[in-house]
């Protein structure tokens, strides 16, 4: 069986393809990009991938660097040096805006990019054997499981337009908000932002915040669950800038956003989401992101305040029984069945197959079926009759009530386990 995920990906890509926005041309070298590049990649909580698109190829990280640079000092530092210098409040503004605090000149929160100046100083100032942009990059490469490299034609690029940039970081220094020479600190944190990356890499690194800091592949914890839960708490309140509010409510995913056209989203203790096209709307992120977000949330229920409590497993034993034409694999199912939970019975059926020609789905011990779940286990059902399966359900609550899974084909639904066909032998003895 092939996994119906990968499908739904590029149906989403092809849904939300309206070339609306326009490239960041106050960066020289990001206006000269295709602009119709666009890539989606999702990665769960445990390392699984999935992308389609232009996923394999290169951008600069921007803003996006911004979460992860923040979890670093904060790792680094501690949480009460960092907060001494860098708020967690919404600024309500744009990226760009002068946010201080009236009195102290401390930037509201680290998205913004008075608060990155900020917070890349920090990290610079740290007693460290390698210079800030070395940890950052190095920190960035562990996140994304690869060795990542910075694109000199945009630092360059970005440099010799950075007023701004500069501006707010004389501002910064006058304050004593650092000590460091603002000049140094604004050609660290542009190359902290021209470090390339892949929409793959952006959903490896998403996916390490998604499972609390670890890296799903490799296993190493890069934050402590605190800094992880810290920054995904700015990101929720302040990663979308003066779309923040609109953002959370609508979407409800704890996201941040870069001036080449990525986003990344994460759902905690689930997945991370990362999204590239670079044209961009008024609020400076790909315009054409924030549509796959909608659509992500809307279909998946990633909505964070609409999650339930994901189940240890959502599969709680898998049999057989019988042999020949009357042979039976029994799957029991528990918990909430979304999407990460029905995503992992589908690699699970792939990585070993169903060897019997019939199975049963045991609903008994589920306790509720969102949207996306019912979508994902239907259409792997259908794939599974496509596959010469027969399937059938036990499903006492109705959860499937007569499920019409594609091209005429309704599995047979039973109220209990002792409803299965006479010709099915192994159910004897078996609990209801």
């Amino acid at each position: 069986m092939r996994s119906p995920i990968p499908d739904y990906l590029n149906e989403v890509l092809e849904t939300c393809a309206a070339d609306s926005g326009e490239l960041a041309d106050y960066i020289p070298q990001l206006a000269t990009v295709d602009p119709d590049r666009f890539a989606l990649s999702l990665v769960t909580a445990e390392g699984d991938a999935y992308s389609v698109g232009d996923y394999a190829d290169t951008f600069t990280i921007q803003s996006i660097s911004k979460p992860f640079v923040y979890g670093l000092a904060l790792e680094t530092l501690g949480f009460e040096a960092v907060l001494d210098h860098v708020g967690v409040e919404p600024s309500g503004e744009a990226f760009s805006e002068i946010s201080l605090e009236r009195n102290t000149g401390r930037p509201l929160n680290p998205m913004i990019n008075a608060g990155a100046l900020a917070t890349h100083a920090l990290v610079a100032s740290a007693p460290s054997a390698d210079s800030g942009v070395e940890q950052i990059r190095k920190l960035l490469s562990s996140l994304a499981g690869r060795e990542l490299d910075i694109d000199d034609k945009v630092a360059g690029s970005e440099l010799d337009n950075g007023y701004r940039n500069i501006a707010l970081a004389n501002l910064l220094r006058s304050y004593d908000v650092f000590t460091g020479d603002p000049d140094d600190v604004v050609e660290g944190y542009v190359r902290q932002c021209a470090v390339r990356v892949t929409t793959a890499d952006l959903g490896m690194m998403a996916a390490t915040l998604a499972s609390g800091g670890v890296q799903p592949h490799t296993g190493e914890q890069i934050f402590s669950r605190p800094v992880a839960r810290q920054v995904l708490s700015v990101m929720a309140t302040c990663g979308m800038y003066d779309a923040a509010g609109d953002w959370l409510t609508n979407i409800g995913i704890p996201a941040k956003s870069g001036v080449s056209g990525g986003i990344i989203g994460i759902l905690p203790g689930q997945l991370g989401i990362s999204v590239f096209s670079p044209r961009l709307d008024s609020h400076g992120t790909s315009a054409r992101g924030v549509e796959v977000c909608e659509r992500l949330s809307r279909d998946m229920n990633l909505h964070l305040m609409d999650a339930p409590m994901v189940a240890h497993s959502v599969l709680r034993r898998r049999r057989e029984f019988g042999d020949g034409d009357t042979a039976v694999t029994l799957l029991v199912l528990q918990g909430d069945l979304q999407f990460t939970n029905v995503e992992t019975i589908v690699r699970d059926l792939i990585d070993e197959p169903i060897v019997t020609p019939r199975l049963v789905l045991d609903l008994a011990l589920v306790r509720s079926v969102f949207p996306a779940g019912r979508r994902v286990l239907l259409e792997m059902v259908r794939r599974l009759h496509l596959d010469g399966i027969e399937v059938m359900f036990i499903d006492p609550e109705e959860h499937f009530p007569a499920p019409e899974v594609g091209g005429g084909y309704r599995p047979l639904v039973l109220e209990s386990i002792g409803e299965l066909p006479m010709d099915v032998q192994w159910r004897r003895g078996l609990p209801d």
